[in-house]
């Protein structure tokens, strides 16, 4: 049992950085973009924005496990399956780009605006309006993206019902299906101590760089 517990929190924490990494890397330039297109903006572009929101909003509202589904043959076209925790980051990854670009979005948005006015006033480009605010937004943005990692553990356990492995499948398959009570029960205690601690991680992080800046 412990190897079965160990190999499948193994896959899941690798599961869950990868898409979150993956999240990460497309979606926080699409939440800038998104909050730059906004109307009274950097760059309003009202209708690209408009357009750009309802396109994500259509995947966010998508129910995750049919989402897997209907990704499963750009997972295979990409690594060549659609099962196990490759195939899962994949899916992972798109699910969660749309839902991080909006918190994003949401974080950006609560800068001051007179600081994008000072930083105008002396002589700063657009560019560097843009550095500034996800500077003075940082322990926002990190907590959005520690939002997001958790809703992708609770994801990457839906995606064990589809044989993404990890211990989404460990609960499913040995401890539902073989009725093995005393799996599903540590596989929930340990989703839990890793929610926990990438909890405990973001807020050290935004702790740490509040603390800084204060100081």
């Amino acid at each position: 049992m412990l190897n079965l517990l160990l190999e499948s929190t193994i896959d899941t924490i690798i599961m869950v950085i990868g898409s979150s990494l993956l999240a990460l890397f497309f979606g926080l330039p699409l939440g800038i973009f998104l909050f730059a297109t906004q109307k009274n903006s950097i760059f309003p572009m009202p209708k690209t924005h408009k357009i750009l929101g309802s396109i994500v909003n259509v995947i966010r509202s998508f129910p995750f496990i049919i989402l897997i589904v209907l990704l499963l043959p750009i997972s295979r076209f990409l690594i060549g399956t659609s099962i196990g925790v490759g195939a899962a980051i994949i899916s992972l990854s798109i699910a969660a780009t749309p839902f991080l670009a909006r918190l994003f979005e949401s974080a950006l948005s609560e800068i001051d605006k007179g600081l994008i006015e000072a930083t105008l006033s002396m002589g700063g480009s657009k560019v560097d309006v843009i550095k500034m605010i996800l500077h003075e937004t940082l322990p926002a943005l990190i907590n959005a993206l520690v939002v997001a990692i958790i809703s992708i553990i609770g994801y990457s356990a839906m995606a064990g019902a589809l044989g993404a492995g990890g211990l989404g499948d460990l609960a499913i398959r040995i401890g539902f299906q073989s009725n093995q009570p005393e799996i599903l029960f540590w596989t929930v205690i340990i989703t839990i101590v890793i929610v926990q601690l990438f909890q405990a991680i973001g807020d050290f992080i935004v702790y740490q760089i509040r603390k800084k800046r204060k100081g």
